[in-house]
């Protein structure tokens, strides 16, 4: 599949102290632009930067952001089960598809961040009943956005009881998104519910996740095609190499952090980073392209400029699209 602006998305980590009016306008450049969607993180606390960040709540702001967009798509990369249940999340996503005209995406995660459960009190299962978890949570939505107006669910975690599930989403299937680097079951959950499969990693990392995903599919007779596959990359990139090393200083410095900036950077790249000039930044993309990517989440922070957003789509985009 050939690349387009479409296939970028400006994802950003909510937690890191970006307010409302941050994130209105990165997603009204983003849609200016013509880039494909607007995705944010789902934290109630930071990771990387000071507790006293500002944290905004994921669906709140996307709701806001449905009615101040047209075009773009909105979801959240991911949201984890442990915070809502499930009916909870199923009414809030169809409402604001129903605000949005139908461009509502939802990732799902099992969680991870064990320290946001505890300052806030909420239960941090062990990881085994966090995927018991998720697995219902996923039968549960789906099923609450299906067309059916009686759906009865009786799960170890979870209950429904003839449930309507109004309002249904605007799209006929709401979009699905799994993350992960799990081997077994993140692989197995992404065959059965999910329209897009999203993880991060280097290229090798990249592909072999990738690739149990879509075995999975095969493993239960879904065609394998049918399924998008995404990478999630930290996104420090200039016109030039130069303007990338800046980008990286002002990341470093806004979580915080003090000493050299290079072996930050260094320590990150077999993680998975889209770093460099644009053309660097081009061969990576082609790269995860040949192998299968047809969608890059930009994980950007803290919340890009303008000018920024402006750099990607002038330099970068037309190199992958062309």
């Amino acid at each position: 599949m050939a690349l387009t602006a479409a296939s970028f998305i400006p994802m950003i980590e909510g937690q890191e102290g970006s307010t409302y009016a941050d994130l209105l306008r990165v997603a009204q450049t983003a849609e200016r632009l013509g880039y494909g969607g607007f995705f944010r993180s789902d934290h109630w606390l930071p990771i990387s930067g000071a507790r006293t960040l500002g944290v905004t709540d994921a669906w709140a702001t996307l709701a806001g952001l449905a009615r101040e967009t047209s075009r773009i798509r909105l979801g959240t990369l991911v949201s984890p089960m442990t915070f809502r249940h499930p009916s909870e999340l199923a009414k809030q996503a169809a409402t604001i598809d129903e605000m949005s005209g139908g461009r509502v995406e939802v990732g799902f995660g099992a969680g991870w961040y064990e320290g946001e459960h505890a300052a806030y009190g909420i239960p941090f299962p062990p990881m085994k009943e966090r995927f018991d978890r998720l697995e219902e949570a996923l039968e549960v939505c789906t099923a609450l956005w299906s067309a059916s107006d009686t759906n009865t669910f009786a799960g170890q975690h979870y209950q429904l009881s003839n449930a309507p599930g109004y309002p249904k989403p605007v799209q006929k299937q709401m979009p699905v998104i799994i993350g992960g680097k799990g081997a077994r079951r993140t692989p197995a959950l992404t065959a059965r519910f999910a329209t897009e499969f999203n993880t991060g990693g280097n290229l090798a990392d990249w592909t072999e996740r990738s690739q149990r995903a879509r075995a999975a599919c095969e493993a239960i007779g879904r065609d394998p095609e049918t399924l998008a596959l995404s990478w999630h990359a930290f996104t420090i990139v200039g016109a030039t190499e130069a303007e990338a090393w800046d980008v990286a200083k002002a990341r470093f410095e806004h979580t915080g952090q003090t000493g050299d900036v290079r072996a930050w950077v260094a320590a990150r790249g077999p993680q998975g980073m889209l770093f460099g000039s644009a053309e660097q930044a081009a061969e990576q993309i082609h790269a995860y392209a040949k192998a299968g990517c047809s969608r890059f989440h930009l994980q950007i922070v803290p919340a890009p400029s303008d000018a920024y957003l402006e750099m990607f789509a002038a330099s970068i985009i037309p190199l992958v699209t062309g």
